[in-house]
C-alpha cells in the first residue's frame, strides 16, 4: 500500500496542505467513486475508483458525460488514499494542486465485466487499459467504459465514454446544471471563501 501511495506522498507537504496523508489507512471496503471538482491551475474534475485499497485517478478535463458514445479525455494520475474521497477544501498556493477542491459527485460502482467486481479483477483490467464499469452516484449512473489509448510525456491519455443505456441523456449537462458540492451544498467560491488559505478540509459536512 505504501508503495502505491509513494507518488502522492512524495508531491505533498502535509503540514501545508489539509490533504488526508494516507498514514492512517481507511476501513473502507466497498467500491466507492468520487468525481472531485479541482480549481487548480485551469478546472478540471478528478475521476477516482476505489481499486485495491487505494482511488486510481484521472483527471477529466471537461467533466463526465450523459450522453450516450460521448467520449471525454482522461489523463492518468498519482493515486490517493481512500480518505481524499472526503477531502473538499482549500490547497494552499505554492504547493501541488493548489486550488479549491469539491465533492462534485460520490457513490459506489461496479463492474460489467464477465468476471465480476472482485478488486484483482478490477486491477487487471485496469492494467490491460480496458475498463468497464456502472456508478451509482447522486448526479451521475450508469455505465461509463475507461479505454486507454497512449502514454505520453503527459502520461497516460485515456477516454471515459457513457455507454448507451437506460441512464444515457444527452439532455442532461450535470457539469453546468448541478454546480455545487454533494456534501455541503457549497459551492467552489464558498469553499475558498470558508476555508481560507488554511488548507483544511471542511469535517463538518462528513
Amino acid at each position: 500500500m505504501s508503495q502505491k501511495l509513494a507518488s502522492y506522498k512524495r508531491k505533498r507537504d502535509f503540514r501545508e496542505t489539509g490533504e488526508p496523508s494516507g498514514n492512517g489507512g481507511s476501513a473502507r471496503t466497498t467500491p466507492i467513486f468520487v468525481i472531485q471538482k479541482h480549481d487548480a491551475s485551469t478546472l478540471h474534475y478528478d475521476f477516482r475508483l476505489n481499486i485495491g485499497g487505494v482511488l486510481k485517478s484521472w483527471a477529466v478535463p471537461k467533466g463526465l458525460s450523459t450522453a450516450a458514445g460521448e467520449k471525454r479525455l482522461a489523463i492518468r494520475t498519482e493515486d490517493h488514499p481512500l480518505e481524499y474521497a472526503d477531502f473538499e477544501g482549500v490547497i494552499p498556493e505554492g504547493h501541488y494542486g493548489a486550488g479549491t477542491v469539491m465533492v462534485w459527485d460520490r457513490g459506489e460502482f461496479s463492474s460489467l465485466e464477465q468476471d465480476g467486481d472482485d478488486s484483482g479483477a478490477l486491477e487487471r483490467h485496469l492494467e490491460s487499459g480496458k475498463l468497464k464499469i456502472n456508478i451509482a452516484g447522486e448526479k451521475l449512473q450508469g455505465g461509463y467504459s475507461l479505454v486507454r489509448m497512449e502514454t505520453g510525456e503527459t502520461g497516460e491519455q485515456w477516454l471515459i465514454i457513457k455507454m448507451d443505456d437506460d441512464q444515457a441523456d444527452a439532455r442532461r449537462n450535470p457539469v453546468s446544471t448541478e454546480p455545487d458540492s454533494v456534501i455541503s451544498g457549497r459551492s467552489l467560491k464558498e469553499i475558498a471563501r470558508d476555508e481560507g488559505e488554511t488548507g483544511h478540509a471542511d469535517k463538518s459536512s462528513r
